[in-house]
């Protein structure tokens, strides 16, 4: 195809949600839908978990050279979370960036916002709501993963995560879960065409202005 022959700049799809309202799902199948698209991998000083490798759910480095990394400043965003630190290390990223490839981070509003502020040109946000705060209570008991103190305290947390919604370039209700997930698949496919993110079409349309029939 003549439009994958021309030089682009990948992007970065910052994704964001309450725990509940679905922006882990429609994540996966939108990297598992588009050969282009790659999950971001963190970077994270806890232990692995039984069944976990290194390098594909996290990189696993010690508190000290996760310092380092800090030092350097080679991380996009990171975090304390829980006695541990998480991060997005930046050079991957910048990478496959640079290749035309995108990366999907599945994130909080607090990273994407440090990721935008670093990269202000290269990031695409996305905010997923659910339809009702009754229906997202209903979300997170039916998955039967948390004990129940633990989903108040993600309940209670959803109402200052959602006031951030107004940050982000493009919020979608998950009410649907097909319908959401058609929509962020076009908000992806939009966002890959803009012109500021192929730079190869300058050349591309100089060359259609230079053929004379």
């Amino acid at each position: 195809m003549i439009q994958s022959s021309i030089p682009r700049r990948g992007l970065m799809l910052l994704i964001s949600s309450p725990s509940g309202a679905g922006k882990t799902s429609l994540s996966r199948r939108l990297v598992a839908d588009h050969a282009e698209l790659e999950l971001s991998v963190s970077a994270t000083t806890r232990d692995p978990r039984p069944g976990e490798e290194n390098g594909r759910e996290y990189h696993f480095v010690d508190r000290a050279a996760f310092d380092a990394m800090i030092a350097a400043d080679a991380f996009l965003e990171w975090a304390n979370v829980h006695e541990h630190r998480y991060g997005s290390p930046a050079q991957p990223v910048m990478d496959a960036l640079g290749g035309g490839r995108d990366v999907l981070f599945d994130i909080d509003w607090q990273g994407a916002a440090q990721i935008a502020q670093k990269a202000p040109d290269d990031v695409v946000r996305v905010f997923i709501l659910p339809p009702s705060m009754a229906e997202l209570s209903r979300r997170l008991h039916a998955r039967a993963q948390d004990r129940e103190d633990v989903i108040q305290r993600r309940l209670g947390r959803a109402y200052g995560e959602i006031e951030r919604a107004v940050d982000y370039d493009y919020v979608i209700i998950n009410d649907d879960y097909d319908r959401a997930y058609s929509d962020l698949a076009h908000i992806y496919h939009a966002e890959r065409q803009k012109r500021v993110r192929n730079p190869g079409l300058r050349d591309f349309v100089q060359r259609l202005l230079d053929e004379r029939l």
